[in-house]
């Protein structure tokens, strides 16, 4: 009789892992491989490599996983619950196992197996999973891999919120903005797991004895594993890190695959040859659970009426290596990228800049101020310039940039250059979000989302990089659907199971990407601006900011709004043209007394930076400040709470100094040697006496005038 072998396939949120061993218990084949969203082809390629080695076999088949149910149904396969297929390769291979701690793309797991039996699970939320490392990995321009080799550097660790990436997003940014090592941050990443781990899942049950570490993340990253240990306190004989522990779930599927965990005690077995005849229907099986959109465009010449409309909004051009005269730079130094302008005396855009600030802002703007130089011609300079958006307090400090301004009035000014009268402004940028309402040249009311940044570019950049696809053909690809998925509005972390089921159910990669095109613009809509009737947005809308771009989210908006929008050919540059129009206005109206402040070519060419972390400890929070010192004397501190621990505090050589502000004496000084009274001879109505006493004489400048 030949050998019955036992095959175990775990089909997860974001690999598929396979495993057939003989009688013996020995691996005769395995594979773990990304799906990236396509299960179907996945499960095809994998199944079809595997089973033509062992055609001619027989063996008996499960499969897990929280995508396994599906599978299992296309193929007529059994399906075993992926904690009782865990549970059961642990206590064949790892018996002396307390405690499993086992982390998979979208899921994690404590099991207890002493005193008593328990297992927890997350719920809905991806925050704290494998999911969670790859988006903090592209916010660092890097892979999970690539973050375990920078966390091997770190020397700080800070506190980073991992119950849901969108949230972490909103630690991390500012700590990139203000130069923090990128090893500490990626170190910081992995301790925020291992935080949300223990407190989200063991909710203060305590993990003791000997703890096993199984799953993909767990496997392939080291200081993730050094992250738990150290938390945890174990020492080496309580660390148990088996061989093969990615494909436990499927080692245990292929155990629980005999007859002893069959309900009717016998052993199903399957003919590799006939499973592997199956295989091609399931690249064509449809399925409806998720419900469908209308098409962005209906036909070829709806979509071509539409692009010649947008292409009409054009900025002025010139070319700065001919240009004489004055020129004024402005920089939007944002959350994910660097925007530069500069423009002429007719505000005419001479040079223009748009990238990743690949989390080093300071860098990413000095690159670019010294390209300028490079550029500009010997009759030519920059007179003033300004900056805005998140790096601004860095930025100008480092590059002694002229004036700052805030993001607001910055896209306002250069919305206002494109469409004079303009009553509706919304810029989505890669984690911010902002809705303008502005009534007879005078901003009203302002918008922005908070915590959240679903909806925002790196909502779109996050899934493209799931998906294995450039985000420019990702967006490509959403003007072609056919059937966009309705995936609603909700967040990231959370959206993310309905696209794996809209995958499993055959959707496309155009109707996944229109899909997440109506929601950015449903989530700008209801829960930033809360939009209630089309009406309110007025009558001259301009669309903004890098994600506009994308010309998927422009027609969704236009859709769901029913309004027509204005999208200026730099969108993405409005920030920085704002501030280049707001530099040159106050150029002039300085006039003489006008001369800038920012770095010349030769100090812009050898200007360096040292950063270092120290404890602030002038009061009970002892803030964990970043001091970025300068070559040329300044420093820029960040990361204080309070007053004590910033820059005014401190002296070129970043040491604190004892001089600080005291506020009453400004006060007094303001109020009683500012306002000079008049002289006797000059006031025929006498002297009115006011008492320096329960704070009446603030209102003295009231008096005074």
């Amino acid at each position: 009789m030949s050998e019955i072998l036992r095959v175990g396939l775990d089909v997860g949120s974001t690999t598929v892992k396979i495993v057939i061993l003989d009688e013996k218990d020995n691996i005769l084949y395995s594979k773990y491989q990304r799906h990236y969203s396509d299960i179907r082809k996945t499960i095809y390629d994998v199944l079809t490599e595997a089973f033509s080695k062992y055609e001619a076999c027989e063996a008996s088949v499960n499969v897990t996983g929280s995508g396994g149910m599906l599978v299992a149904k296309w193929l007529d396969l059994p399906f075993v619950q992926e904690v009782v297929a865990s549970t059961e390769a642990v206590e064949r291979l790892i018996p002396e196992t307390s405690v499993v701690i086992e982390l998979g793309g979208e899921d994690a797991k404590i099991i207890y197996l002493e005193n008593p039996v328990e297992q927890r699970m997350n719920g809905t939320c991806a925050g704290g999973t494998g999911a969670f490392i790859d988006q903090m990995a592209i916010l660092l321009k890097t892979d999970a891999s690539g973050l375990n080799e920078l966390a091997k550097k770190h020397t700080t660790i800070y506190p980073i919120a991992a119950r849901c990436g969108v949230f972490a997003k909103t630690d991390i940014q500012p700590l990139l903005n203000e130069g923090a090592a990128k090893e500490d941050i990626a170190a910081s990443v992995f301790q925020s797991v291992v935080n949300q781990t223990i407190s989200g899942l063991a909710c203060g049950r305590r993990i003791t004895g000997n703890v096993a570490f199984l799953g993909g993340p767990l496997n392939y990253l080291s200081e993730l594993r050094r992250r738990f240990i150290e938390t945890l306190g174990l020492r080496d004989e309580e660390v148990i890190f088996p061989v093969n522990s990615h494909l436990f779930v499927a080692l245990g599927a292929a155990y629980a695959s005999e007859c002893r965990n069959r309900a009717d005690g016998l052993r199903k077995i399957y003919r590799l040859s006939d499973i592997r005849a199956k295989l091609p229907e399931i690249l064509t099986v449809e399925s409806d659970e998720i419900g469908r959109l209308q098409p962005l465009f209906q036909n070829d010449e709806e979509l071509e009426a539409f692009r010649k409309r947008h292409s009409a909004a054009k900025a002025p051009r010139g070319d700065i290596r001919e240009y004489q005269g004055n020129c004024y730079l402005g920089i939007d130094a944002g959350s994910t990228t660097t925007k530069a302008v500069v423009i002429g005396e007719n505000d005419e855009i001479l040079y223009s800049w748009y990238a990743s600030n690949f989390g080093s802002p300071f860098h990413s703007a000095l690159k670019i101020l010294n390209d300028i130089y490079r550029l500009l011609p010997e009759h030519a300079k920059i007179a003033f310039s300004a900056v805005t958006g998140y790096g601004e307090g860095l930025i100008k400090t480092a590059l002694g940039i002229d004036i700052g301004e805030i993001e607001t009035i910055a896209h306002y000014k250069a919305a206002e250059k494109f469409l004079p009268g303009v009553d509706f402004i919304l810029d989505i940028g890669g984690q911010d979000m902002k809705c303008l309402k502005i009534k007879d040249g005078v901003i009203q009311s302002i918008m922005l989302n908070e915590a959240c940044s679903s909806g925002c570019g790196s909502f779109i950049e996050a899934f493209a990089t799931s998906l294995a696809i450039d985000v420019t053909e990702f967006a490509a690809e959403a003007l072609k659907a056919k059937k966009p998925v309705d995936l609603g509005s909700r967040c990231t972390v959370f959206m993310n199971s309905r696209v794996k089921q809209a995958q499993k159910e055959g959707a496309s990669v155009a109707d996944i990407s229109a899909g997440l095109s109506y929601s950015v613009i449903r989530n700008a809509l209801t829960k930033v601006i809360k939009i209630k009737t089309p009406e309110e947005m007025g009558k001259k809308l301009i669309v903004q900011g890098g994600t506009f771009y994308n010309d998927a989210i422009l027609r969704c908006f236009e859709i769901i709004s029913e309004r027509e929008a204005v999208r200026p050919d730099i969108a993405g540059l409005m920030g920085a043209y704002g501030c280049a129009l707001i530099a040159k206005n106050e150029f002039h109206e300085r006039g003489d007394s006008a001369a800038t402040t920012l770095l010349n070519p030769e100090e812009a060419l050898h200007i360096k930076t040292e950063i270092r972390k120290v404890r602030c400890g002038k009061c009970t929070n002892n803030c964990l400040l970043t001091i970025n010192q300068f070559s040329d004397g300044k420093i820029f501190v960040s990361g204080n709470r309070c007053e004590k621990g910033d820059a005014s505090h401190r002296t070129s050589a970043g040491k604190e100094t004892r001089d600080r502000l005291n506020l009453f004496r400004y006060k007094y000084g303001r109020l009683f040697e500012f306002y000079k009274p008049l002289a006797a001879e000059d006031a025929p109505k006498g002297e009115i006496g006011l008492p320096r006493a329960l704070n009446l004489y603030e209102n003295y400048p009231f008096w005074f005038t």
